[in-house]
């Protein structure tokens, strides 16, 4: 049985909540992502995610301007996280039940990776002949 820690990404992207969504595009850009994690403002805080799916909404649909709007007026916060000794089949049935496609990864509230839906396909699909 996999677990979480067997597929997450650990090199994590992360963007400040007071970044433009310009800023915040540049850098999934440069990075080649479709999504970056929202820093946490204090160590109360929760981690966010910015997605295209954010952006699209924000901007496209409510005419947002990208210089004007900040990555918290558009990121999900907070984001559905996991440890890393959760079972695949677990991952997958939260993403399925609340329909995001990726999940954090925190060890004692610090964030260590992002588990993404594809990854866990690809997991599946290798145990297939």
């Amino acid at each position: 049985m996999k677990l979480v820690k067997d597929i997450m990404v650990r090199d994590i992207i992360s963007v400040s909540p007071f970044a433009s969504i310009r800023e915040a595009l540049s850098l999934m850009k440069r990075h080649n992502v479709k999504s970056l994690v929202v820093e946490k403002q204090n160590e109360h805080d929760a981690y966010g995610l910015i997605t295209y799916t954010n952006v699209l909404k924000t901007v496209i649909a409510e005419d947002g301007d990208i210089d004007l709007l900040n990555v918290y007026d558009a990121c999900a916060k907070p984001v559905i996280s996991v440890g890393e000794h959760l079972a695949l089949r677990h991952a997958a049935s939260l993403m399925s039940e609340y329909r995001v496609k990726r999940l954090l990864v925190l060890d004692d509230n610090e964030l260590t990776g992002f588990v993404v839906m594809d990854d866990i396909m690809a997991a599946l699909l290798e145990t297939i002949d």
